[in-house]
């Protein structure tokens, strides 16, 4: 009970100086709960949203999605008879039955031809208006589609592009362009998480989605009283027998559930990683807290030492502080948790996807884990101060207040953390010299963990070297107060290197990603300059296949030399070895593509791979299956027959752009395939004719104007497109490290308060002979500025030694150019300066108005 009263008293008389850890503590832990928060009310809206909409039993096609992706090269969804409508509705224990058609192959447009999708890359869903989309749709504004010349919209979407009653609304699908007037606006009845949603009437649907009527891509059953799902879907299946796809509304929400799973838990694991980098650097703020305090306790501790206190009193006081201090910080961590994940609901929705508070959820195992990872973290970062409180003994009541450096830990510890690095440094090596990507991530993961752990313990030993760098480049010429602000920062190597290293850990991070991001877009411009020989790309940014329509609108675009189209489908491969490969992608493409892509070869010419009943492999493949030139290979087209194709070509393995496609000609293809069933171009390439670039780049978007889901780029506009892509990932990804950034200031200002603090007697003796108050208050920023620049020249130096090494690695998959972003670098180096700034503000101000004389008196 003593130990209690005793921790408590020492919480409440510091409780200024522990607020910072204690907001250190709170940020990482409400990361960790608004995380787990955020996605489980995520899956709480999909649930509910798929429970809603899922009919008591489904009937689709084989391999159709649930989510209504296309799964046919065609770009058409795949489709039953009508005649399966009719089998089902003469099952047992069918009440009603209806077929809809529905697909996301689509883009719509208004009368300026602007998109009407989401921005948030939910999908845009055109269907059937039927009983089943009326169960979870109100429509509050007009009536439901009954011919050709109506459509009607959800009412989020009808609000976001300010869409009215009468409008004109344009559906793109494989099919053709459909146009009609905006008849009704539905409103959802649950909620809709930012998909946007266009009703047809049936007949209509069918034509404009798949060409042709008699044809659904479900048939929604609903039970008859008393039937269960499992029965309706046995007699469904007795009824059909095994050649459809037949789910219970379980199992269609299921595996809806299931297709949305793995980007919820990518972005789920993602975040709590960034919040587990945010505790690793709160642990060296608290680490250093609690050592500045029980240094500055050293009188007192002695004291209680001499009138009887035991060893083990004294660390269970200081671990016991720490407990209160994590409770306390892991409780609000765990309310302010709920209001980050509202926040992210909130800013999610300004994006494009709408999460109603109405499903907020807050699992029980949310506040226990975080109170638990908070209150363990805590005590765990504060066992070392602790332990070294328990060994001052009663003799330190004799002393002023601050604890001798131990010079044997000292040894041990810069023995230990050259070991450590070295080690790192080592296994760095091993990555950058392995001779597959598998085997080096490997060594790059034990690499950055021992450099890492390396460097915050050799941390003060480079302290004293580093920082005498630093202040004689940049403190010197501050005179008397910049050589006492040096001194200051080496006083306590071991406080200035932990507090650097909090710093150094997040700025590693944001250096090795810039570095791997800059070399991605290098090698990769560097490879579509050495290897496309295109002036134009055509493509659908949204995953549409081009119609044959838009084909014939490039292939008369005046201006043009050639024009390649490049598709691609799937098929079973039996290898000479004897082996068959399921669902393998083969790319068809015209002969010409071999000039578009000037793919190196190691055996072959890519131009004979385009000769009738000839294909292409890459190196790999070769290698694995004993694949020569002429080899034979079965193909087994997924929607045709199967083919004896000669490999005639084996392309390297060793590149960016395609990496492991296999050749053919669209003319092969077509041999095997049926002209219904031929897959649609993913992508078609033009070339300009000489000094024409200018004009046919005009001519082929004028051409293209009427297909809007098609983007049209140059060279330089793909390159760009490029660069935007890994742009906005890593501005992403230093988002989130900006929490452990933060964490990391908050670290430098408890050292610097804590150290004001500290030196509070020295700062009272130093104002009486003459220091002035802007003095001592420039004295303390430039402290603060040099320990701020130590983290950041470890962390960049670190960082740039971990991104190339993964360069090396990523070079192995033909990334092979290596880019330091330097003005990244010094962006950030200047930026920790200002860092260092801002976080000496506050104790230089407090600093400053001591009151000498009270300073003095100082005990």
């Amino acid at each position: 009970m003593t130990v209690l009263k005793t921790s408590m008293r020492n919480f409440l008389a510091h409780k200024g100086r522990m607020a910072l850890s204690a907001v250190a503590v709170l940020l990482s832990v409400a990361f960790v709960c608004g995380t787990l928060v955020f996605t489980d009310t995520m899956n709480t809206t999909f649930d509910k949203l798929f429970a809603a909409t899922s009919s008591d039993v489904t009937v689709s096609a084989k391999g159709a999605s649930n989510t209504g992706e296309t799964t046919s090269d065609t770009g058409r969804p795949p489709v039953v008879p009508a005649s399966v409508l009719t089998q089902v509705r003469a099952a047992d224990g069918v009440k009603s039955a209806e077929g809809a058609v529905f697909s996301t192959a689509v883009t719509v447009v208004d009368a300026d031809k602007e998109s009407l999708s989401p921005s948030s890359g939910a999908p845009t869903i055109v269907g059937s208006w039927n009983a089943n989309e009326a169960r979870t749709m109100k429509i509050t504004s007009g009536a439901a589609p009954r011919n050709a010349g109506q459509i009607m919209v959800d009412a989020d979407t009808a609000d976001k592009h300010g869409l009215r009653l009468g409008d004109t609304i344009g559906v793109i699908t494989a099919v053709g362009t459909h146009t009609a007037k905006l008849s009704g606006i539905a409103d959802f009845t649950v909620t809709n998480p930012g998909a946007a949603i266009f009703y047809l009437d049936t007949a209509t649907a069918q034509r404009t989605l798949v060409g042709r009527t008699g044809v659904y891509t479900n048939v929604n059953v609903t039970a008859a009283p008393g039937v269960s799902d499992a029965r309706l879907k046995a007699n469904v299946l007795a009824e059909l027998g095994g050649a459809y796809k037949v789910q219970t509304a379980k199992e269609t929400a299921d595996a809806n559930q299931k297709d949305v799973e793995s980007f919820m838990n990518v972005m789920k694991y993602a975040m709590l990683g960034f919040a587990g980098i945010a505790f690793l650097v709160g642990i060296f703020l608290i680490i250093n807290t609690f050592s500045m305090l029980v240094a500055q306790r050293t009188r007192e501790i002695g004291l209680m030492r001499a009138i009887g206190s035991s060893r083990k009193q004294v660390n269970r006081s200081v671990l016991t502080e720490a407990l209160l201090l994590g409770a306390v910080g892991s409780v609000l961590g765990v309310g302010a948790g709920v209001g980050l994940a509202i926040g992210l609901m909130k800013l999610m929705g300004q994006m494009g996807m709408e999460l109603s508070t109405d499903d907020l959820t807050v699992a029980w195992t949310t506040p226990v884990a975080g109170v638990l990872l908070g209150v363990v973290v805590t005590v765990l970062a504060a066992y070392l101060p602790a332990r070294r409180a328990g060994k001052i003994s009663p003799m330190a009541a004799l002393r002023d207040a601050g604890a001798p450096a131990d010079a044997r830990a000292g040894r041990v510890r810069a023995v230990l953390g050259t070991l450590l690095t070295g080690a790192g440094a080592y296994a760095l090596y091993l990555a950058a010299d392995a001779a597959r990507a598998t085997e080096g991530s490997l060594w790059l993961g034990v690499g950055i963990v021992l450099s890492l752990i390396g460097f915050v313990v050799v941390g003060p030993l480079l302290a004293s070297g580093v920082v005498r760098v630093l202040g004689a480049v940049l403190l010197r010429a501050f005179g008397p107060v910049g050589r006492m602000a040096e001194r200051n920062a080496l006083r306590n190597p071991r406080r200035t290197g932990a507090t650097g290293a909090a710093l150094m850990i997040g700025l590693a991070l944001v250096a090795c990603l810039s570095v791997v991001g800059s070399s991605m877009v290098a090698s990769a411009t560097d490879q579509l300059d050495k290897t496309v020989g295109t002036d134009f790309i055509v493509q659908s940014d949204s995953g549409q296949l081009i119609t044959a329509q838009a084909v014939r609108a490039v292939q008369s675009t005046p201006g043009l030399e050639r024009v390649t189209e490049y598709r691609w489908t799937k098929a079973d491969f039996t290898t000479p070895d004897g082996k068959t490969l399921k669902d393998t992608a083969i790319t068809a493409a015209d002969p010409t593509y071999a000039t578009d892509l000037r793919t190196e070869t190691v055996a072959g010419k890519l131009a004979d791979a385009y000769r009738p009943d000839a294909m292409s492999v890459h190196e790999k493949f070769a290698e694995d299956h004993g694949i020569t030139l002429g080899s034979k290979i079965t193909v087994a087209f997924r929607d045709g027959r199967t083919a004896r194709l000669t490999v005639r070509a084996i392309t390297s393995s060793d590149v960016v752009i395609d990496a492991g496609a296999m050749y053919t000609s669209i003319d092969t293809l077509a041999r095997y395939v049926p002209a219904d069933r031929m897959p649609l171009d993913t992508l078609v390439f033009a070339s300009a004719k000489e000094g024409q670039q200018d004009a046919a780049y005009k001519a082929l978007k004028s051409a293209l104007h009427d297909y809007p889901q098609y983007t049209v780029r140059d060279q330089t506009d793909y390159k760009q497109a490029l660069k935007d892509q890994i742009g906005q990932l890593l501005n992403m990804i230093y988002g989130l490290l900006a929490l452990a950034i933060i964490v990391a200031i908050l670290g430098v200002v408890n050292t610097l308060a804590l150290s004001v603090v500290e030196r509070t007697r020295e700062i009272g003796l130093m104002r009486a002979i003459g220091l002035s108050r802007r003095q001592l208050r420039r004295m303390i920023r430039m402290e603060s500025v040099v320990i701020a620049l130590f983290g950041a020249l470890l962390g960049l130096g670190l960082g740039m030694g971990w991104g190339a090494t993964a360069q090396k690695l990523l070079a192995l998959e033909g990334l092979t150019v290596l880019e330091i972003p330097w003005p990244t670098i010094i962006a950030v180096f200047v930026g920790s300066a200002f860092v260092g700034l801002f976080a000496a503000l506050v104790p230089a101000f407090r600093a400053g108005r001591m009151n000498v004389l009270n300073a003095i008196a100082t005990e």
